[in-house]
C-alpha cells in the first residue's frame, strides 16, 4: 500500500469515505492452497488455533537478485524487507488466526551480503575476472547468462541477446558482486505475534534456501495442519486418529497461466465480482490489509529498537 504508516491509514480511510472497492494484491488469500487451510480451520477441524508457524524460503539467488543487487535492496529507497517481501505472510497469519494481533517482537539483520564476507580479491563486478566465479553460487553469469530469458533475466535489459545481457552486467546493477553492493535490508528475520485470544504465531524469512516456497504449520486443540505451498500439499492430522489425511487440492486449468499458485487469477476474478456486487466478497480490502501493514511496521520497530511493540 505504502512504505509510510500514515499513508497506509490514509488510503484505507479514503477508500471507505469514497465508498469504492479497493483491493490490495495480497494474492495468497486467493490461492486454493490457503483457502483450503482457512476452510479447515473455520470448520473446526483442528479445534481452537493455539499456534501458527510459517517459513518463507526466499531462495539464495532470488534474494541476491531482488534484495542485494535489485530494486528492493535499500530500505530507505523502498521499504524494509518485512514490508516488501513478507507483508503477505503477516496477512496470511492474521487471516488464518481470525484474531486481532496485540503484540509483536522481531529479530534480524543483514548478516552475509556485505564487504566483510567478500572472498579475497573479489572484484566489484562479476564480469571483471573474479577468481571465485566457478565456485560462487551468486556469480552473475550463472544466473543471467543461461538459456532462460524470462524472469529474472528479463529485468536486466530489453536486449536479451547474450551480448545485450553481457553489456547490462558490465554496466548495470545486476552485474555487481553481491558482497560489494549498497544493500542494507536484512537477509534473515524472525517475527513473533500474539493475538487477543492468547494464540501465538512465529514467522521466519530467510535468504539462505535452495527453494522458493512457503511452509506452514497450524497447531490446534484438536489437531494440526502441515502444508507446503510449493509442493501444493496440505495434511490434516486430528488427535486420536491413526494418521494424517492428505487433502487433494484442485488446480483449475484456467489458472495455469497465472502466478502465485492461482492467486493472481482468483484475485482478479473476485475483484470484478466485488465491483459488480458493490463490494461483497472483497477478501483484501484496504481496511483489512491495513492491519497486516501495521504489523510489519511494528515488527520493524521491534527489530531496530530491540523491544516488544504493542498494537
Amino acid at each position: 500500500m505504502s512504505n509510510s504508516e500514515t499513508e497506509c491509514r490514509a488510503i484505507a480511510a479514503a477508500a471507505e469515505e469514497a465508498q469504492r472497492v479497493l483491493s490490495v494484491c495480497h494474492v495468497l488469500r486467493y490461492t486454493p492452497f490457503y483457502r483450503t487451510i482457512k476452510q479447515l480451520i473455520d470448520d473446526g477441524q483442528v479445534g481452537e488455533v493455539a499456534s501458527l508457524s510459517q517459513v518463507e524460503n526466499v531462495g539464495y539467488w532470488h534474494h541476491a537478485h531482488s534484495f542485494v543487487r535489485g530494486n528492493w535492496r535499500c530500505s530507505e529507497q523502498t521499504s524494509p524487507m518485512i514490508l516488501q517481501k513478507s507483508c503477505h505472510d503477516m496477512d496470511i497469519l492474521l487471516w488464518l488466526s481470525g484474531q486481532r494481533c496485540t503484540q509483536v517482537s522481531s529479530f534480524g539483520s543483514l548478516h552475509h551480503f556485505d564487504a566483510a564476507h567478500a572472498p579475497q580479491d573479489a572484484p566489484l563486478r562479476c564480469t571483471d575476472g573474479c577468481p571465485h566465479s566457478v565456485v560462487c553460487p551468486y556469480d552473475a553469469g550463472k544466473i543471467y547468462l543461461t538459456d532462460n530469458v524470462g524472469w529474472p533475466t528479463d529485468m536486466l535489459t530489453t536486449d536479451l541477446s547474450r551480448e545485450g545481457r553481457l553489456k547490462a552486467l558490465r554496466e548495470g546493477p545486476y552485474g555487481r558482486c553481491v558482497y560489494h553492493c549498497d544493500n542494507d535490508v536484512v537477509d534473515r528475520q524472525v517475527v513473533n505475534l500474539e493475538f487477543d485470544n492468547g494464540a501465538v504465531a512465529g514467522f521466519t524469512m530467510t535468504a539462505f534456501t535452495t527453494d522458493m516456497a512457503r511452509q506452514l504449520k497450524v497447531c490446534g486443540t484438536k489437531g494440526q495442519i502441515t502444508a507446503d505451498m510449493n509442493a501444493n500439499t496440505v495434511s490434516l492430522h486430528r488427535f486420536g486418529e491413526s494418521g494424517p489425511r492428505e487433502i487433494t487440492l484442485e488446480t483449475p486449468p484456467q489458472t495455469n497461466n497465472y502466478g502465485h499458485g492461482g492467486g493472481d487469477y482468483y484475485l482478479m476474478r473476485d475483484f470484478v465480482r466485488a465491483v459488480q456486487s458493490g463490494g461483497d466478497g472483497n477478501l483484501s480490502s484496504a481496511r483489512v490489509s491495513l492491519q497486516s501493514h501495521l504489523i510489519c511496521f511494528a515488527a520493524e520497530r521491534s527489530r531496530v529498537e530491540r523491544r516488544i511493540v504493542e498494537l
